[in-house]
């Protein structure tokens, strides 16, 4: 069975193809399959965003349809950056952006914050499944770490022994990040839906 990835990013085509593919998935990106389209991110949570790109490459290819919005909610701005992390405040580069962030936290006693992952998957019928993670943890007083990318060098998880998700293996950040978790709720539906087993 074929399933197209709504997204234009390779690397995230790449490790979907590699979580699919055991489960008799034949991964496509939208590229791939002709598809040219850019979605505008208009949707005000990550379930909406996660929906939008998902049903426009749904609606040009009628199959198997897979989309993720993510992000990092910083408790004390409010949920910010939220569903604008990768274009907070305009910066144009992960390290102005963490900056921004470290900046305003300066003199806060609460740093709490979590990264938030949504998928979005479409069956051939047109059937909508949405699978949130969830990963907790505060931000660091200082970036540490070359792991990783975007916020990892200032994020401390719940589960990060008080060191930075990109101070410590990219393994850790695959077995218990947002995305980690969003994916493993995916799994368990795809090994149970009657179309996979089919």
């Amino acid at each position: 069975m074929e399933i197209v990835i709504a997204t234009n990013n390779k690397g995230k085509v790449r490790e979907y193809r590699d979580i699919l593919a055991p489960l008799g998935f034949e991964v496509f990106s939208q590229a791939e399959k002709g598809i040219s389209i850019d979605v505008e991110e208009t949707g005000a949570t990550f379930e909406e965003n996660a929906a939008l790109k998902a049903r426009a490459v749904y609606d040009l290819c009628r199959g198997w349809v897979l989309s993720d919005d993510s992000g990092l909610e910083v408790t004390a701005l409010g949920g910010e950056p939220g569903i604008y992390s990768a274009r907070y405040k305009g910066l144009q580069t992960e390290a102005e952006r963490r900056r921004a962030i470290l900046d305003a936290l300066e003199g806060q006693d609460d740093r709490s914050a979590r990264f938030v992952c949504c998928i979005c998957l479409i069956s051939p019928d047109g059937a909508q499944h949405l699978f949130k993670g969830i990963w907790k943890g505060v931000i660091a007083r200082e970036e540490d770490g070359a792991n990783g990318f975007g916020y990892d060098p200032i994020f401390v998880s719940e589960d990060g022994a008080g060191r930075t998700t990109a101070s410590l293996p990219i393994s850790f950040k695959e077995t218990y990040s947002h995305r980690a978790k969003a994916v493993a709720m995916l799994m368990a539906y795809l090994r149970g839906a009657d179309a996979v087993r089919a």
